[in-house]
């Protein structure tokens, strides 16, 4: 039997010092499911592994593309699931870990299929948010899937100033005639794994503290810098993302620094509750207190895997 530890929760919970622990101890490896650390460009504001934690287990996932690439979630789980399947050859053990929701999912349960469509309409799509902005996009989203823009509006509703994401709801919704929703929860296809899912949580003050130290941290290893190097790529979707956003806002003269890391600690904190929000809908979850000592959580994979 093979099975796939994975740990999710919320951002700055310490999801990768965990991963680690158990990588050591199972003597595994590592994916990182984290949507931000995929690209090279983006290290600082993305809390990507520290050197010594990277060297510590071998990693997968992280910073292995451009923010000049078009990367989405299927194409991750294409990815991922080869090389799961490459790592169960020698090793009855893997480790999923990360914060971005979509992506455990698409691992875990697999991504839904959608219809191809014409390469017309897509264009038609983006001569209107063009003209008429990200609003143009929000509303036909509303007129053509009211139920899924209320659900996105009320779990995810960062999801509603994404314009890439936006133009594939609508996309979907005209090229099939049928609402984006509907191609949701498919029956999925099966995985040759079993996974232990292990959430991590802490009071929601506690929680909030990590993070404004986090952002503090971050702010003093060089996010700023970092942030003016992209700041000419400002535009591209992998950094419409929080962290750079609220720096741009400062380059651009709209905000003072001061306004802008508070705005990345606020955004951060209600990322964060959006996070649980997804992550406490998963089944067979079992959650700890993130200061939970390392080896309970051991045990209580090994009684998983022994039941």
């Amino acid at each position: 039997m093979k099975h796939l530890i994975t740990i999710i929760g919320p951002t700055a919970i310490g999801k990768t010092a965990l991963s680690i622990k158990l990588a050591s101890h199972f003597n595994c490896e590592i994916i990182s499911c984290d949507s931000r650390q995929f690209f090279q460009e983006m290290e600082i504001g993305t809390a990507v592994p520290s050197t010594e934690e990277l060297a510590s287990a071998p990693h997968h996932f992280i910073q292995n593309k451009s923010i000049f690439e078009n990367y989405t979630v299927g194409d991750f789980e294409r990815e991922a699931i080869s090389k799961l399947d490459e790592l169960f050859q020698t090793n009855d053990y893997a480790i999923l870990v990360g914060g971005s929701g979509l992506y455990v999912d698409a691992i875990l349960k697999g991504f839904d299929t959608f219809p191809e469509i014409d390469s017309s309409v897509r264009t038609g799509i983006i001569s209107n948010y063009e003209k008429f902005g990200i609003e143009y996009l929000q509303q036909k989203l509303e007129e053509l899937d009211k139920d899924y823009f209320d659900t996105i509006s009320k779990e995810n509703p960062q999801t509603l100033q994404n314009p890439q994401r936006l133009m594939r709801f609508v996309e979907v919704c005209i090229g099939s005639g049928k609402p984006y929703s509907s191609f949701l929860n498919q029956k999925k296809i099966a995985r040759n794994f079993t996974p232990i899912i292990i959430g991590l949580e802490a009071e929601r003050q506690e929680m909030y503290d990590r993070i404004n130290l986090r952002v503090d941290l971050m702010m003093q290893a060089g996010l700023l810098e970092e942030a003016e190097k992209l700041y000419p790529n400002k535009n591209l979707n992998a950094l419409q993302t929080v962290g750079y956003r609220e720096l741009f806002s400062y380059f651009d003269g709209n905000f003072t620094l001061d306004f802008a890391i508070e705005e990345i600690k606020k955004n951060t904190r209600r990322f964060a509750k959006r996070q649980l929000t997804w992550f406490k809908r998963t089944e067979n979850a079992k959650w700890f207190d993130y200061k939970t000592d390392a080896e309970k959580i051991i045990k209580s994979i090994s009684n998983v895997k022994n039941s």
